[in-house]
């Protein structure tokens, strides 16, 4: 198995896949092949260095968070794929 650590603002999330339901029908994933907006913390990177000090990330490993469509980067390991996004592309923590 591969270790991935995330440098400087870095974040490796794993995206959640949720079942899209209308009406009490359950539709297939091919309906929708947008990328997901959600996902879990995996590993986060040390933070950014600013003014010789670094400065820590608000989100943690284990936090469900929200982010961008588009900011992250997409990454696959193992056969598994996961997101690596600036802290500045995850928009919120959802507890």
């Amino acid at each position: 198995m591969v270790k991935i650590t995330p440098l400087s603002d870095h974040v490796l999330i794993e995206p959640l896949k949720e079942e899209k339901k209308k009406g009490g029908i359950i539709l297939p994933e091919t309906v929708d092949k947008e990328r997901q907006e959600k996902g879990k913390v995996i590993a986060v990177g040390p933070g950014k260095i600013k003014d010789g000090k670094r400065t820590s990330l608000e989100v943690r490993k284990g936090d469900v968070v929200l982010f961008t469509k588009y900011g992250p980067n997409e990454i696959k390991v193992d056969g598994k794929e996961y997101l690596i996004a600036k802290e500045e592309d995850i928009l919120a923590i959802i507890k």
